[in-house]
């Protein structure tokens, strides 16, 4: 199985993403919102930033979880290459996740777009006989 996919979209990056697990597929969602804005080949993981959230909806849990990655690529000028998730379901869906990377270093972080949010616009998981994970980036 792929980690993820891109799709067409007019304006903006629309991608799907995969795992066996709900934990795989929001670390290859990570992975794939980042690979839009850089070469994760160029990210060396010398820094780690937690984050732990918690909701009602796997979906809403999702969509922050990959927005507060946009958060902390704006607030921390950093750049991020390893994703980390586990989850927890007691009622609520729990999530602890560890981001690895870097600061920004123009001089090797070359971007091919800036992601500005992640859109609630045909964002959806899906389960099958994998998770899924559809969302679209505002670039």
């Amino acid at each position: 199985m792929i980690p993820f996919e891109y799709l067409e979209h007019t304006a903006d990056v629309k991608f799907r993403a995969f795992g066996h697990s709900p934990e795989e597929m929001l670390a290859n969602a990570a992975s794939a919102l980042f690979k839009a804005m850089v070469d994760p080949a160029t990210i060396v993981a010398k820094e780690s930033w937690k984050v732990e959230l918690e909701d009602d909806e796997l979906e809403t849990l999702a969509y922050r979880w990959l927005s507060e990655i946009v958060f902390l690529f704006e607030t921390e000028s950093a750049v991020f290459s390893t994703f980390a998730v586990s989850l927890e379901k007691n009622g609520t869906w729990k999530l602890q996740g560890e981001i690895g990377g870097e600061r920004i270093d123009l001089g090797r972080h070359s971007f091919e777009n800036e992601v500005k949010a992640v859109t609630m616009h045909q964002f959806q998981i899906k389960k099958n006989d994998h998770w899924c994970l559809q969302a679209i980036l505002d670039v």
